[in-house]
C-alpha cells in the first residue's frame, strides 16, 4: 500500500520527468528501465537537475519499472542451502543417509554456501564502489558547473558532464 507522502513525491518525480525535454526525457527514462541501481537512477535524476529526495525516486520507480533484486536472490539461496544442510545432518545423524555419502553431501554443499557467499561479498562491494565513484563524480560536477554559472564556459562544461556520465555507465 502506497501512502500519502509517497503518492506526493511520486506525483512531484513524476511532474520533474514530465517537464524534462523530450530527448532528455526519453534518455533518462531509458536509462531508468535498463539501470538496476536506484541509486544510480537517482543520481542521474539528481545530475539532470532533480531537486526532492531519493525516497520520491524510489517511489517512483517501483511504481513503473519491476527491479529484480539479486541479493535477496543470493540471500535466500544461502538460508536454503544452510537449511538444506541442517537436514542433512539431522538424516546422517538419524541414519536415514549413509554417512560416507553424506560427509560427501555435505563438503559439496559447504563449498556452494561459501561460493554464494563470496558472491554476496563481491555483488555487494561492487554495488558499493561504483554507488560511491558515482555519487562523487555527481558532486565534483555540480560544484565545477557551481563555480562556472552563468561564465561562457558553462555550456561546454555542461556537454562534458553528459559526456563523463555516458562514459561512467559504459565502464561498469
Amino acid at each position: 500500500m502506497v501512502s500519502p507522502n509517497e503518492l506526493i513525491d511520486i506525483e512531484l518525480f513524476d511532474q520533474w520527468v514530465d517537464n524534462l525535454d523530450s530527448a532528455t526525457q526519453e534518455s533518462f527514462l531509458e536509462f531508468a528501465k535498463k539501470t538496476y541501481s536506484v541509486i544510480e537512477i537517482y543520481l542521474y535524476s539528481r545530475f539532470l537537475g532533480y531537486r526532492g529526495s531519493i525516497t520520491g525516486c524510489n517511489a517512483w520507480i517501483l511504481t513503473h519499472y519491476k527491479k529484480p533484486d539479486h541479493l535477496r536472490v543470493l540471500l535466500n539461496e544461502i538460508e536454503e542451502i544452510q537449511e538444506d544442510m541442517r537436514k542433512l545432518r539431522e538424516d546422517i545423524e538419524n541414519l536415514a543417509v549413509k554417512r560416507d555419502a553424506g560427509v560427501a553431501r555435505l563438503a559439496a554443499m559447504t563449498k556452494e554456501l561459501r561460493g554464494t557467499i563470496n558472491q554476496v561479498e563481491s555483488y555487494t562491494i561492487v554495488k558499493d564502489r561504483k554507488g560511491l565513484l558515482m555519487a562523487g563524480a555527481d558532486q565534483a560536477i555540480r560544484e565545477l558547473l557551481a563555480v562556472f554559472k552563468d561564465d561562457p564556459i558553462e555550456g561546454p562544461l555542461q556537454e562534458a558532464s553528459m559526456s563523463v556520465w555516458a562514459k561512467m555507465q559504459l565502464n561498469e
